[in-house]
């Protein structure tokens, strides 16, 4: 008996190629591609998406074993299409990030910073609390189901072997940096209109009293408003961030 083995090459090469795409992507997917989670284990679930993942488009990669050009273009082009998808889930979940920030300044806590566990970096307290908040609720409602569907259809909009639309490609980005930041301020609205009224209700009440400390009677003040605003707000705010996020993936998914 006779095993015809010449096809493990193109089946391997086809596996490098779909865990460029994939791999790519869980770097860079909220939740799975934070700083702090284990390089080992980010490779454990990409090559699993990958195993799952390949059976499914394999017939999508048509390779030449016999010259290493077009197959080295061809890994470009994936880890390209993977950053992209990956990076769009990311800057839509930045939008979580400009919104602490905005409520940050609005109550006075601006300069309150703590190390944010989903890029390794100083940001502001309210930011971080809202982004950990917000990557709990995508996966509490299953939302990251929709970053896995989007890289599954993925390879209906960005077919292997194709020339990348570049234009729909920098039209993706520009959209998703734009969406990010109007729907950030959006969500911090409450918040700018609390903080435009309470600093003229403080601008009269020291024209009214000019030997009263306003700063140190507003501070506090403004602290303790601002918590019972986002107490009072925060179920709506979250709840308009999914309809975004979702809203945003079934773009990518076909």
């Amino acid at each position: 008996m006779r095993i015809d083995i010449s096809l493990l090459p193109a089946l391997a090469a086809a596996f490098v190629l779909a865990f460029a795409r994939i791999g790519a992507m869980v770097m860079l997917m909220p939740g799975f591609g934070e700083t702090n989670i284990p390089t080992r284990i980010k490779l454990g679930i990409a090559l699993m998406l990958t195993l799952i993942i390949l059976p499914l488009h394999r017939s999508a990669y048509h390779i030449d074993m016999t010259s290493l050009t077009p197959l080295m273009v061809l890994m470009v082009q994936e880890i390209i299409i993977g950053v992209v998808l990956g990076a769009t889930a990311r800057v839509t979940l930045a939008a979580l990030s400009v919104a602490g920030s905005v409520i940050a300044q609005q109550l006075g806590l601006g300069f309150v910073t703590s190390v944010d566990p989903t890029q390794g970096a100083q940001g502001a307290l309210i930011g971080n609390f809202l982004t950990i908040l917000g990557l709990t609720l995508l996966f509490a409602t299953d939302m990251h189901h929709l970053v896995i569907a989007a890289l599954n259809d993925s390879y209906r909009i960005f077919v292997p072997g194709e020339i990348m639309p570049s234009g729909d490609v920098a039209a993706l980005a520009t959209q998703a940096f734009t969406a990010a930041f109007k729907i950030g301020v959006q969500l911090s609205s409450p918040f700018i209109v609390f903080g435009l009224v309470f600093n003229v209700g403080l601008g009269l009440l020291a024209r009214m009293m000019p030997q009263m400390q306003v700063y140190f009677v507003g501070v506090p003040l403004s602290i303790l408003a601002g918590f019972l605003v986002l107490v009072a707000v925060i179920a709506t705010m979250m709840g308009t961030f999914l309809d975004y996020f979702g809203g945003v993936m079934h773009q990518l998914s076909p």
